[in-house]
């Protein structure tokens, strides 16, 4: 077992975590594994695998906890945890919904333009 640094995060309901750099490759690389089920040209596919492996390469690096989150920059290792399993609960959906795949029906006219109705001022 990892020894423990920091007796708390200061966040409410954000236990200390014991051992975040296994559990930090452990779930990019999961995370990896997903996305590479995806098209290679997917945007989702592609945006994730470089932010992922980022990640797992400043995991790699930086054996001092507090290097590594100076070195990804978002949080507390806690934190990143987070992040990757809300990430890699996103990819599994991904991959259900196929985003990348063509539209069962045309776009409706306009569907995309802003403001989505037309303002008119007020009669005086």
């Amino acid at each position: 077992m990892a020894k423990i640094l920091k007796a708390s995060t200061g966040l409410t309901g954000l236990a200390v975590a014991t051992n975040p750099h296994h559990t930090l490759s452990a779930l990019y690389g999961k995370i990896l594994r997903a996305v590479a089920k995806m098209p290679q040209d997917a945007s989702y596919r592609k945006n994730t695998e470089v932010l992922v492996k980022q990640r797992a390469d400043a995991v790699a690096k930086n054996k001092d906890i507090f290097a590594l989150e100076k070195a990804v920059g978002c949080g507390q290792v806690e934190e990143l945890i987070v992040q990757a399993e809300n990430e890699l609960i996103l990819a599994r959906k991904m991959l259900g919904w196929k985003p990348w795949e063509k539209l069962v029906q045309p776009v409706p006219t306009k569907q995309w333009d802003w403001p989505p109705a037309q303002i008119l001022e007020p009669k005086v």
